[in-house]
């Protein structure tokens, strides 16, 4: 098996950004525009001018940022396993060339909506801070959590990648899957609107797990439940392992077929 070849991922993350947005004349720039301007539609569009407002929470910022703190990490989790799907194609040119570890591929994806992710945060956090938003310990577990989500991530991706290379239309799968999958997540809306057997599925939901806990730390001050924390831990990890045993096995396959 080839090796990962982190000089090749980090030249394919920075080159991911420059492609994004070549020919535009603010080139990167964009990569810092994007995020401010969705920040500003999550909190003025939806909190100030359509009125959003979070039941049993008084503070006129308490949607804005539930809904933020939702969508942001979902952006993240969603991208990369929708990128990560089609990566042994789109590729498919540096790895008839390079003798380059394939599941390493998608870690310049994840690399690259990990900064994505941080660069909307810290426009977040400041605003967090201009509106004197009380900060606590519970925020430390916000890293661990983007970890669990992304290896998570990494895992769906991994496996999508693989399949797609043999049946081209499984990205369109992922696809579908995903916007009904955000749609059954709590992140516009809250739980309590949806009807009580919606409610009994919706919890087993990884994702619901992810946003929750989000939820929990920045919006009701709460640490995540340990327990779902555990389960998001041991549904990860073995999404993880699983799909680089599916891709081990396949990847004689996967390689001729690309």
């Amino acid at each position: 098996m080839a090796a990962l070849n982190a000089g090749l991922i980090w030249d394919l993350t920075k080159r991911d950004f420059s492609e994004r947005f070549a020919g535009s004349v603010l080139g990167s720039s964009w990569a810092f525009i994007w995020p401010l301007v969705n920040l500003f539609i999550y909190i003025v569009i939806f909190g100030k001018f359509m009125g959003g407002r979070l039941p049993g929470n008084s503070d006129i910022y308490a949607y804005s940022i539930y809904l933020s703190v939702g969508l942001i990490p979902w952006t993240a989790f969603s991208s990369s396993i929708s990128r990560s799907t089609t990566v042994f194609l789109d590729k498919k040119n540096i790895i008839s060339k390079i003798d380059v570890s394939l599941p390493s591929l998608l870690v310049f994806i994840n690399l690259s909506e990990t900064i994505t992710f941080m660069i909307t945060n810290i426009f977040l956090f400041a605003f967090l801070i201009a509106t004197g938003y009380e900060f606590s310990l519970k925020l430390l577990l916000f890293p661990f959590i983007f970890y669990l989500q992304q290896i998570l991530a990494f895992g769906l991706g991994l496996l999508s990648a693989t399949l797609t290379v043999f049946l081209r239309d499984f990205k369109e799968v992922v696809g579908i899957i995903l916007q009904l999958w955000f749609w059954f997540t709590p992140i516009v809306y809250v739980i309590d609107i949806l009807p009580d057997f919606m409610k009994n599925i919706v919890v087993f939901s990884p994702a619901f797990i992810i946003t929750e806990s989000y939820h929990r730390i920045f919006v009701f001050h709460a640490y995540p439940a340990i327990s779902s924390m555990v389960i998001l831990t041991i549904i990860a990890h073995f999404f993880l392992i699983a799909s680089y045993m599916l891709f081990r096995f396949l990847e004689k396959d996967v390689r001729d077929f690309i």
